[in-house]
């Protein structure tokens, strides 16, 4: 526990907790939009979209570099 000696420190320490407070109610809201942002339907397409044509270059990547062919059948 801190001992003050005058209330400007007082003041002092308070001011400086209303701005960190400030600055977290400030962090809070920039990762909600970046939440909402992450989750925005256009995002998650784009994300997929993403997830399977890198996906789809390891596989040729790993066929050609194994000689592995693509069997193809008829019926």
């Amino acid at each position: 526990m801190r001992i003050y000696s005058s209330f400007e420190e007082i003041d002092k320490d308070l001011q400086i907790l209303r701005l960190q407070t400030e600055i977290d109610k400030e962090e809070i809201k920039l990762s909600l939009d970046q939440a909402k942002e992450g989750l925005s339907p256009v995002s998650l397409i784009g994300s997929t979209i993403g997830s399977i044509l890198q996906k789809a270059l390891v596989l040729k990547a790993v066929s050609k570099i194994f000689g592995v062919k693509r069997v193809v059948t008829k019926t």
